[in-house]
């Protein structure tokens, strides 16, 4: 059964684009195309898609307003397809937190019109299409006076792994995070295009510091690296000072940066006084290095099923017994601050 596409983009020229790219793939099926936002929510409700790939700047109204309120009415995956001006990544990166469930870049890195994708669109679209949402709502927070007063001082380092989305969900957990929480790592499965505007959009949700990481910086309190660097695995090194190590390598459990390969290094050097989170997102990346963090006797945490946009991650941890805790994601910013929780 073909995957049913609406595309919502204002550029004939782009429609045409993106219509192309998908024209040769047999399993995926573009049903309509819209030129702005009112003629998208009319094929919405006309059609009922699989998934939208919506533009965000598009004249009368703007991508994340419709965004919103497809995500609160309708909720539909939708994949952002994003322009080559800084702007416009702030904008997706708004756009990941309010629920899209990836971005797809219309330019290549040296900011031209990219001729071919090597069907990384259509990839992007099938698994998209696996997205099921099944909450109404975003969960309550957790109380943050909480999390503040119970923080685990035995922990030196929480490690994260997430993946569809997980911007949303790292902004609900990452709101827990007290100012002077242990440093934390981020390997969030993305176009690391987008990784800097993803940051700065947690630094705003965030108590603690929010920053991108850089090979052999040291690891403080208080600071949330998040992995940026195309082609390059974040991992940790050290013994009595901990730094983030970027090194390249190939793909590890067909990612990078991978967040097996920043679990595995966790477990090496920090052990048992490590955290390590498991959250939303599509395949198997983590499960296995999770699994090494709790043989080493660290904390191990993965998102429970009900708060999850995809189970994937989160399941194939669970399954393999590496998980101490499952957790819905409005708490488990305590379990990870309070073994005890």
């Amino acid at each position: 059964m073909s995957v049913r596409v609406l595309i919502v983009d204002d550029s004939p020229t782009m429609r045409a684009i993106l219509m192309s790219r998908l024209r040769e793939q047999p399993d995926i099926e573009v049903i309509a195309t819209a030129s702005n936002a009112a003629e998208g929510r009319e094929l919405i409700k006309q059609h009922d898609p699989d998934v939208v790939t919506l533009d965000i700047e598009m004249p009368g109204m703007n991508g994340l307003d419709f965004l919103e309120k497809i995500m609160t009415l309708r909720p539909t995956p939708v994949i952002i397809v994003s322009g080559a001006t800084q702007e416009g990544n702030e904008v997706t990166a708004r756009a990941l937190a309010l629920g899209a469930v990836n971005c797809y870049a219309k330019y290549d890195p040296s900011g031209k019109l990219a001729l071919q994708d090597s069907g990384e669109l259509a990839r992007m679209i099938r698994d998209a299409a696996q997205v099921r949402f099944r909450k109404p709502g975003r969960p309550a927070p957790a109380v943050a006076e909480e999390s503040q007063r119970s923080i685990r001082r035995d922990t030196r380092l929480i490690a994260i792994g997430s993946s569809t989305g997980g911007v949303e969900a790292l902004q609900v957990l990452l709101r827990e995070f007290p100012s002077d929480c242990p440093p934390t790592l981020i390997v969030q499965h993305v176009n690391p295009r987008f990784a800097p505007a993803i940051a700065r959009t947690l630094d705003k949700a965030c108590p603690a510091r929010v920053c991108i990481a850089v090979n052999d910086m040291p690891l403080q309190s208080g600071h949330v690296y998040v992995a940026a660097e195309p082609d390059h695995h974040l991992t940790v090194r050290g013994t009595s000072t901990l730094y983030a190590k970027l090194r390249r390598g190939e793909l590890v459990t067909g990612h990078i940066p991978s967040v097996d390969a920043l679990f595995a290094s966790v477990a090496q050097c920090v052990g048992s006084n490590a955290v390590g989170i498991l959250l939303t997102g599509m395949g198997q990346d983590g499960a296995k290095g999770l699994l090494a963090m709790a043989q080493a006797g660290a904390h191990t945490i993965a998102q429970d099923e009900n708060t999850c946009t995809v189970f994937g991650m989160p399941r194939a941890a669970i399954s393999l017994g590496a998980a101490r805790v499952v957790a819905p994601i409005n708490r488990i910013a305590r379990h990870a601050l309070n073994k005890a929780a």
